[in-house]
């Protein structure tokens, strides 16, 4: 595999586990950028970064860059995401990879216009298990595919100045952690959500703290959300089918699958799909965002970007919840 310099925008707590991932797949990362000097030097002698940069740009603008890694907020990642792309340079970026589908569908035609790779760090996309339910349910074993429920509960501590609930910065369940969710449910849905019913309650803020969430499709396929920041909940999906269920604990870095098979109540019997290594799965997102630039193809990553993107949209303006920047 080629070794590629990667340039990471953000030294939060996310970007400390992916410059692992990075040094553990490629030896080394080339540059970061940080506005905070203090943080930029600290950050750069832990990881055994040579190159930094106190300006994102400055770094997106080196020549030696062939990909960059965005860690910031929510609400940079379009400027950021565009400016790489027209810099000539493959861009990863942390979920939600926008905040509204309008700036998604601008910088997907960007990437597709630029002949460059473009991906969301959604882990669950990346996650060998996932390979081996889609075969599971494409053997017909579990019959007709009805139903999905998928649940994340996380546990803010109550701070209404934290990002997870600042609406300039696109806070709330939903982007923070429904894109998760949402990605989970549409791997398993045939086609795109067409009806959206949901409620929601408000942070104090104004962003979503937390919400229920139903989603059907053209065919008839529903999904079941449940959300929450304030709320602990396990990260649970099950996927159903006229013949059996599988259940997915720790969705997002899974790596077993518990397959229940209901056709004969008499026989109904169990057994645990089991694959990958929950430890290395930013391993696995960097080692697959390399081999799609090798590839000069994604294997529908974006797509499913796109359409994570646009169910999010959809519940949001079902709940008159508008971001400033919207």
């Amino acid at each position: 595999m080629t070794t590629y310099n990667w340039g990471m925008i953000g030294t939060g707590w996310i970007a400390h586990e992916m410059a692992d991932a990075f040094n553990a797949v490629n030896s080394s990362i080339y540059a970061v950028a940080d506005v905070n000097a203090e943080m930029l030097k600290t950050f750069a002698a832990e990881k055994h970064i040579v190159k930094t940069y106190t300006d994102a740009d400055d770094l997106i603008n080196d020549p030696k860059v062939d990909i960059i890694y965005i860690a910031t907020p929510h609400t940079f990642h379009y400027p950021y995401i565009k400016k790489a792309l027209n810099a000539g340079k493959h861009v990863f970026a942390e979920k939600a990879i926008t905040v509204n589908a309008k700036q998604f569908d601008e910088v997907q035609a960007l990437a597709k216009a630029k002949g460059l790779i473009l991906t969301e760090g959604l882990t669950l996309m990346h996650m060998p298990i996932y390979q081996q339910v889609q075969d599971l349910i494409a053997s017909g074993k579990l019959g007709d595919i009805n139903m999905v429920q998928v649940n994340f509960g996380s546990l803010k501590d109550y701070d209404p100045t934290n990002r997870f609930f600042n609406k300039d910065l696109a806070g709330g369940a939903l982007l923070d952690i429904g894109g998760y969710a949402t990605a989970f449910a549409r791997t398993f849905l045939k086609s795109q959500p067409n009806v959206t019913l949901t409620t929601v309650k408000f942070f104090e803020t104004g962003v979503d703290e937390q919400s229920g969430i139903i989603l059907k499709n053209p065919d008839q396929q529903m999904a079941v959300m449940a959300l929450s920041l304030r709320a602990k909940q396990p990260k649970r999906g099950v996927v159903s089918g006229t013949k059996g269920y599988v259940e997915i604990n720790n969705y997002p870095r899974a790596t077993e699958a518990v397959v229940t098979y209901t056709e004969d109540a008499h026989t109904s019997h169990t057994e645990t799909l089991k694959a990958g290594d929950s430890a290395l799965a930013l391993q696995y997102e960097v080692r697959d965002m390399q081999r799609y630039i090798e590839a000069g193809h994604d294997d529908g990553q974006l797509a499913m970007s796109h359409d994570v993107s646009h169910i999010m949209d959809d519940v949001r303006n079902a709940w008159g919840m508008k971001f400033p920047f919207d």
